[in-house]
């Protein structure tokens, strides 16, 4: 699937990210400055969260939950990662298998643990304000 928007109709492209991919795990790739971590933060404001969602790219990885206090997601920032096996000292494996979606930038960085069941999200820099989003289910 494929959706040109614009900046400010980022809160409608999230809500059809949400209820188009039933995976719980989403590789999102695209330039810096692409808008990953905008996305991110939007889709979990659509999921219900009131945590301030920023990109973990210093500590590899964020946790947010729902407003009850639920866990509902966690956020891994690879840009800085320089050897796949880097994750397995965070223990990605662990996190993978919890119940809860997960949210991966600059995926390709982790190789081979990169997860088979896993939605792929492309991000392309249009414009300033314009971006297109490709996106498939892996399984």
């Amino acid at each position: 699937m494929e959706i040109t928007y614009s900046l400010h109709e980022i809160r409608r492209v999230a809500e059809t990210l949400v209820s188009d991919i039933p995976c719980k795990i989403w590789a999102l790739y695209g330039p810096m400055g692409a808008g990953k971590t905008t996305l991110i933060k939007t889709v979990m404001q659509v999921l219900g969260s009131s945590d301030s969602v920023q990109s973990p790219t210093f500590g590899l990885v964020n946790e947010y939950h729902q407003e009850n206090g639920d866990l509902l997601a966690y956020h891994f920032d690879f840009y800085r990662i320089e050897d796949p096996d880097e994750v397995l000292d965070i223990g990605f494996e662990d996190y993978i298998n919890r119940d809860c979606r997960l949210f991966m930038e600059w995926p390709a960085k982790i190789g081979p643990y990169l997860p088979e069941d896993r939605a792929d999200i492309y991000i392309d820099v249009i414009d300033a304000n314009t971006r297109r989003l490709t996106f498939q289910k892996e399984k």
